[in-house]
């Protein structure tokens, strides 16, 4: 038992060919720490990480859905021993089932699906679910990155990526989850945001936002009266995915402010110029 335990580790440690190699100079050990793992039993196969304070890996339970069965086995044997609760569905039709009656606390979700492809997945999900989405695909051009975001996905990797950066990646929204459980209704002047049903009023209007514009709104008013620089709203918000000379930040803060604004209220979010923004009041 104990060597076909061993084959499962070493199995997880190498890197089939999508998936990006292991970034050095960390050691070995970092990245694959699974056979000293087994000789005790009851520590599972870990890459050492801040905790994720009341969440324990036990109680998180994951959705892969990934058509290509390499990839899915690899995903499940590798978060399975990092102490995940793990479930696949190998077509988007499948995914949406398992979603509608397990409450999951993360999705992987691929793009490319037969049938119902992950863009669709992912709206379906988004229409009456906050669960946090990390979408995978080859696709890298930013029409496709922001399409997937648009989609509802919170998080965007592309293929091939590191296993341990998929890991970062997971336990980065497992934190913002925990964290927004904290409190659920944000209110800032005449400005209500209920983080549970992910519904935004301003006075009595209820104002419809697509899922960035939400998770935007929701980074001011967690943060009202503070300026965001550039580097912090794209590090919360995007992941640094759009960093550098891209402005789509100032897209979606004129997006916001017109919705806002739409029958003639005060400004909220203003510009501080050369450095980011801020939610306040005139």
């Amino acid at each position: 038992m104990r060597d076909q335990e061993l084959s499962l580790a070493a199995s997880v440690c190498r890197y089939p060919e999508w998936v990006a190699p292991p970034t050095y100079p960390y050691p070995r050990s970092y990245h694959c720490q699974a056979e000293k793992n087994f000789e005790n039993p009851t520590q599972p196969y870990r890459i050492d990480e801040p905790a994720l304070s009341a969440y324990t890996t036990s109680m998180i339970r994951i959705l892969v859905i990934e058509d290509e069965t390499e990839i899915a086995s690899f995903l499940r044997r590798g978060l399975s021993l990092e102490g995940y609760q793990v479930d696949v569905a190998f077509d988007g039709t499948r995914g949406l089932e398992l979603a509608a009656t397990i409450d999951y606390d993360l999705i992987v979700l691929d793009l490319m699906l037969p049938g119902v492809d992950g863009f669709e997945v992912a709206r379906r999900l988004r229409a009456d679910s906050n669960v946090p989405i990390i979408m995978l695909t080859a696709r890298d051009a930013v029409r496709d990155r922001v399409a997937g975001l648009e989609a509802g996905a919170d998080d965007y990797l592309v293929k091939p990526f590191a296993f341990e950066e998929l890991l970062a990646r997971i336990r980065a929204q497992l934190r913002r989850r925990q964290a927004a459980q904290s409190q659920d209704v944000l209110r800032f002047a005449n400005l209500t945001l209920d983080t549970r049903s992910r519904e935004v009023r301003i006075s009595e209007r209820r104002v419809e936002l697509t899922a960035k514009e939400y998770d935007l709104l929701e980074l001011f008013m967690r943060h009202p009266n503070q300026v965001l620089t550039r580097d912090i709203i794209y590090d919360r918000v995007w992941n640094y995915d759009f960093g550098g000379e891209s402005n789509i930040l100032e897209v979606y803060v004129r997006y916001l402010r017109q919705k806002l604004e739409a029958n003639g209220e005060p400004r909220l979010i203003h510009t501080v110029r050369s450095v980011g923004y801020i939610l306040r009041e005139e």
